[in-house]
């Protein structure tokens, strides 16, 4: 693995916002390729020693000394019920996101590759709800499969899927609810999300990526509807394949007929180049992953103010 393998993840970040993704590609066994944004990596290490830690959930395979924080790690192989795992990875990836840092074992590091959006698509339709694939795509004739790590690490935790919001319906009664738009390529995000819109009283339409989104928008204000009364706002993953939010929220603001639509971008992200470019491209909100309570506050507060401006 090359030694500046995670220096150059600075400069891929520079891609968010121009419909590029980077992908850190590894193998889990066998000769499939997998990649992950690398926006939630921190680092590639050679695995550590791992010591057990009282009551880490089943999934985990014990906690390393990394920097002088404890991380928990999770067989990522195990995780997925990949056929060819590796017994023993000797890889350590260790990530952040959903504020919390967590590392993953992985049979290979590969290297870090940028796709263009055009060229990645969405995962097979098995019927499976448990899949944990967020995208496929090519590079170098190759197939890489990108992993929904958020939902690994939410079914490795039992991690529950609904989160009980103190707050008040922001429905009228004897009215339809209000309605709100979700683009969000994590299975457990859009969940997450729905569960406190529904605990809101507030109608929810949830799609998988920018792209589907800015589509359905332009498609409703092509049948002459009003979109920005249709929908009292829009919550926007960040780091989607296709389309990521930064661009859906910029292609919103150029077209006249959704300009006027209020956005809030929601992330798994940590760093500061999240708030410069939600500024840069013109989204109303911010809000880190996951707080259930954060996130209702935010919709209660817009719902509020679009129900009295109509």
């Amino acid at each position: 693995m090359p030694r500046d393998l995670l220096d150059r993840i600075d400069q891929r970040t520079r891609l968010a916002g121009h419909n590029r993704l980077a992908l850190l590609l590894f193998r889990l066994g066998g000769r499939a390729l997998f990649g992950v944004n690398v926006f939630k990596v921190q680092e590639v290490l050679r695995r550590p020693p791992l010591f057990p830690v009282p009551r880490l959930p089943p999934g985990f395979v014990g906690a390393a000394d990394i920097r002088g924080r404890s991380v928990p790690v999770l067989d990522l192989g195990s995780a997925v019920r990949h056929p060819d795992r590796h017994l023993d990875p000797p890889y350590l990836v260790v990530t952040e996101f959903n504020r919390s840092v967590q590392g993953f074992l992985v049979a290979e590091v590969d290297r870090i590759v940028n796709i263009a959006v055009e060229d990645i698509r969405p995962p097979p339709e098995l019927g499976m709800q448990d899949s944990y694939l967020t995208a496929v795509t090519r590079h170098g004739g190759e197939l890489i499969q990108v992993i929904d790590v958020e939902s690994v690490l939410a079914d490795a935790t039992g991690a529950r899927m609904l989160q009980v919001v103190e707050q008040r319906r922001v429905g009228r009664p004897g009215e339809a609810p209000v309605r709100v738009l979700v683009a969000d390529d994590s299975r457990v995000a859009r969940n997450q999300i729905r569960g406190v819109l529904d605990q809101l009283g507030v109608a929810s339409t949830l799609l998988s990526d920018g792209r589907q989104a800015i589509e359905h928008l332009k498609q409703l204000a092509a049948e002459g509807i009003d979109v920005p009364r249709h929908y009292a706002m829009v919550i926007s993953d960040i780091e989607m394949p296709a389309m990521d939010g930064y661009t859906l929220t910029t292609e919103i603001r150029r077209d006249p007929a959704l300009a006027g639509l209020h956005v809030l971008l929601h992330t798994s992200l940590s760093g500061v180049f999240n708030a410069a470019m939600v500024d840069q491209v013109g989204a109303n909100a911010f809000v880190a992953k996951y707080s259930a309570r954060e996130l209702a506050e935010k919709v209660a507060a817009r719902i509020e103010a679009f129900q009295a401006a109509n």
